[in-house]
């Protein structure tokens, strides 16, 4: 079990395809994802990582938040979610978590905030058909009806479906396909919607009704370790275009050996036919 991300919720748009079809996709954000703390069974008794992501001013923090910040070496984040991760797959603090965590795809989990909806009737919260139009009734046409018996039990059971405060509870969203990502610009590109307001938070982690596909990054994509493949590949491309360029520099040299041998030998042949001319 590896760690999951926190991210941000820009909105929807479509992606085209090389074949031509769109697909509706949820953008979400990676604002500055690193890791804050580790959690350990030895201190802690459980295995986990606390993800930071966003900025906050300093002045808007608490003190001891801010301590929390400071001995990671981390701005102060905006917003901050444990996952629970195995032993071998705990991160350094300080480490950023990039949009490469994920691939084209993949399955994942995600959960958020759903839009708060304040009071809303049955009709609206549970679907309910509401009374007849006419033949009797009045005023009460969107009411939700009966919601017991008599004398017994003589209550309203716990659980009740009524009228009453929608939305604005946490929900998860199981299965939904990575369709794209972008590491340079923090984005993940995810098929469908997903809970909560634009600019919301929202947590992704791989989907638990799926097999954990073989080519998943442990214990996570990191920043660091996509600088160091770029130094490594800017490396390697320059010690290439040394050797191309010390290859081209020898095979010029070679040439202009070969030219002056050549030239050598045609001032001989014409000193020579000189010579059998005078004779």
């Amino acid at each position: 079990m590896r760690s999951g991300v926190i991210a941000k919720k820009i909105g929807m748009t479509r992606v085209f395809m090389e074949d031509g079809k769109q697909i509706p996709v949820t953008v979400l954000q990676l604002d500055n994802l690193q890791v804050v703390a580790q959690r350990t069974d030895e201190t802690n008794g459980y295995s986990a990582v606390a993800l930071g992501c966003g900025t906050a001013k300093a002045k808007r923090t608490s003190q001891a938040m801010r301590k929390v910040f400071s001995n990671a070496g981390v701005e102060p984040k905006r917003k901050i979610v444990e996952f629970r991760v195995a032993p071998e797959n705990l991160i350094e603090v300080g480490e950023e978590i990039i949009a490469d965590h994920y691939f084209e795809g993949q399955f994942v989990d995600v959960s958020g905030i759903t839009i708060g909806k304040g009071f809303a009737g049955g009709m609206k919260r549970h679907n309910f058909g509401g009374l007849r139009a006419t033949h009797g009734v009045s005023i009460s046409h969107r009411s939700h009806g009966s919601t017991g018996q008599c004398q017994n039990p003589g209550k309203v059971f716990k659980g009740k479906k009524m009228a009453g405060h929608m939305g604005s509870v946490r929900v998860t969203t199981q299965n939904l396909q990575v369709v794209r990502t972008d590491s340079d610009r923090g984005v993940i590109m995810i098929k469908g919607a997903v809970p909560g307001p634009k600019g919301s938070w929202v947590t992704i982690k791989d989907a638990v009704k799926k097999p954990v596909p073989e080519n998943v990054i442990l214990p996570a994509a990191l920043m660091s370790s996509k600088r160091e493949a770029q130094r490594l590949a800017e490396e390697a491309a320059a010690q290439a275009a040394a050797e191309a360029e010390a290859e081209a520099k020898r095979l010029a040299e070679e040439q202009a050996a070969q030219e002056a041998e050549q030239l050598k030998a045609a001032e001989a042949d014409i000193e020579a036919e000189k010579k059998e001319g005078e004779e």
